[in-house]
């Protein structure tokens, strides 16, 4: 996994990163009791990954602030979620997803941090961002991690301009509300559920993930929203194969590398408990 060395002003080889650096906390692990068990997924995730000897490097993220998550959302939905007085996107009002939230999107900030660090890559195994709205949760999605990250790195200087890559089975749509209401012109949003439902659409959207990366050229860092839920075999996806999605990572991935811009990404999406 490498960076080709242009963009920022940087030249010279990609770095080689040896090991995938992983951002992941047993704190970002809860029973949300819904139909989605995506709550419980980056321990399954990272489990699956040791087990396939995939070299990682896996680090504790440090939780975000109330003060952060409210340059995404309205203050009393925020306040209100922490507490348990606000309904969470998985139906209720459980503290005990509550208090996995600010790890998730801390593992989110981590990541885009390290992967424009080491100019290449970095992970955070979590879901639950891109239905979450300014003042309301949906989808199973309770904070919007991507944009939460995203005014984090504007708001320090450390980057100018950010790209979220959403290829998930459904539209991002939280994200495009929160970017609406406080606009955020600066970050280059691409929804692939607004445009791309169906098997016959597959091989016209695999040729042309490259250009949707190249959208992206001008950002320090892309947080890539790679949405497992596209499996032909997911209970609401239905329209890429296994090599499909394979093919669609290695292209945002690939293209990436030659554009110069580093990604930090996540693995949301997917309600099958497999």
């Amino acid at each position: 996994m490498a960076r080709a060395g242009r963009k920022g002003g940087r030249t010279g080889a990609p770095p080689v990163i040896a090991a995938l650096p992983v951002w992941y906390s047993p704190r970002m692990v809860a029973d949300a009791r819904s139909f989605s068990p995506s709550a419980g997924k980056p321990r399954e995730v990272l489990a699956s990954w040791r087990s396939l000897g995939i070299p990682l490097e896996v680090r504790e993220p440090a939780p975000v602030t109330e003060r952060e998550l409210c340059l995404a959302h309205d203050e009393s939905f925020v306040r209100g979620v922490l507490a348990g007085k606000v309904r969470n996107g998985f139906g209720n009002a459980s503290l005990e997803v509550a208090r996995t939230l600010p790890y998730t999107c801390g593992a989110m900030l981590a990541a885009a941090r390290a992967a424009l660090a080491n100019g290449a890559v970095a992970v955070a195994p979590c879901s639950g961002f891109h239905h979450a709205r300014f003042d309301a949760a949906a989808g199973f999605c309770t904070f919007n991690g991507l944009v939460v990250a995203a005014q984090v790195l504007k708001g320090g200087g450390e980057a100018r301009r950010v790209g979220i890559l959403d290829f998930d089975q459904h539209e991002g749509d939280g994200t495009e509300d929160i970017i609406g209401h406080l606009g955020l012109d600066w970050i280059e949003h691409y929804t692939a559920g607004a445009h791309w439902h169906t098997r016959r659409q597959a091989a016209r959207f695999l040729a042309g993930i490259a250009s949707i990366v190249r959208r992206m050229a001008d950002c320090e860092v892309i947080l890539y929203q790679a949405g497992a839920d596209p499996h032909v075999d997911d209970p609401l996806g239905g329209w890429l194969t296994t090599a499909q999605l394979r093919e669609r990572d290695r292209a945002v991935f690939g293209e990436a590398r030659r554009i110069g811009v580093p990604i930090a990404w996540t693995w949301p999406g997917g309600t099958s408990s497999r």
